[in-house]
């Protein structure tokens, strides 16, 4: 593949704009876009993850909405071995460019950078961690974890159970610490990547969220998450969004109580992905309305 194919990541917070921007950017630069969004890649979510419509996409060719059903299972690693074979093997044989939309943190930084050589772990180990999980909690997870690897429990995300149990079973599958494989070496790619990162003012944003979370209730987010009842146990329904529904059907708030949740869960989502972008000095930030700033950025990083 020649070295002058780019991969342009536009990154940021849940509801800054990158869907919009992201087609935009495509029509001129007449190529497609890969979307980094995890949720987005199951069928059966489409309310809860604000996945684009037809008319939102604008034409554009999108890769990865849609691919996949909550019943498959589908992580970070094979998204990166798919990604890059659709590039390698497809868009980069039509295209000089190709975009991609990234809000799921982990997802855009193994496409980017590659993955550490983690290894697998004993089934019976994670089963066994997640029937913890859904009978006691977080919480005596945790507390295993932070015997086991310390330095991993004062940086993960100590609600996120998905990660917190793939730590807990590398742990105990290898008798090593889970941060010990985790070297953060970025990956050689066959192609240049250049690095967006979209914001808006914090109350814009917020805003931005809280106007969203209403309109996806409006268009029946209920139903949708009623309808997923017989997969709630699934990794990837336990996101925000999805789970304040599921309390909110099993009784244990009302429907004001759960839009909140959902509102604030979500906010703290953006923050927590503004965050990690932002460690990664090789982003420029834009306001997602500059397309003209955008655009002289890009053609100058080009060069």
């Amino acid at each position: 593949m020649p070295a002058a194919k780019t991969l342009i990541v536009i990154a940021g917070p849940t509801a800054v704009g990158k869907t919009e921007l992201c087609v935009r950017l495509a029509r001129q630069l007449g190529t497609e876009i890969i979307s980094a969004d995890s949720r987005q890649f199951y069928r059966e979510m489409t309310l809860g993850t604000a996945k684009p419509t037809l008319a939102e996409r604008g034409g554009v060719a999108h890769h990865f909405i849609d691919s996949h059903s909550v019943t498959e299972i589908y992580n970070a690693g094979l998204f990166e071995r798919d990604a890059l074979a659709l590039l390698q093997n497809s868009i980069f044989s039509r295209h000089q460019t190709c975009l991609v939309a990234g809000g799921s943190t982990l997802y855009v930084k193994t496409l980017t950078d590659g993955m550490d050589d983690i290894p697998g772990a004993d089934p019976s180990i994670r089963q066994q961690l997640m029937e913890t999980a859904d009978n006691q909690g977080l919480a005596p997870l945790l507390t295993q974890l932070d015997t086991l690897d310390p330095a991993y429990g004062q940086t993960v995300n100590r609600a996120n159970p998905q990660r917190i149990i793939r730590a807990l079973e590398v742990c105990l599958s290898s008798g090593r610490p889970y941060s010990s494989f985790r070297q953060n070496l970025p990956a050689q790619r066959p192609f240049r990547t250049i690095k967006i990162g979209l914001n808006r003012d914090r109350d814009e944003l917020y805003g931005r969220i809280n106007v969203r979370v209403n309109q996806m209730l409006e268009n029946g987010l209920v139903d949708e998450v009623r309808g997923l009842l017989p997969h709630r146990h699934r990794n990837a329904l336990q996101t925000v969004g999805y789970r304040e529904v599921f309390d909110y059907l099993d009784g244990a708030y009302g429907h004001a109580e759960m839009t909140r949740l959902i509102q604030q869960n979500t906010r703290r989502y953006a923050k927590r992905q503004l965050t990690f972008f932002s460690r990664d000095a090789q982003y420029r930030w834009f306001h997602p309305d500059r397309l003209a700033e955008i655009t002289d950025h890009l053609a100058q990083a080009m060069q």
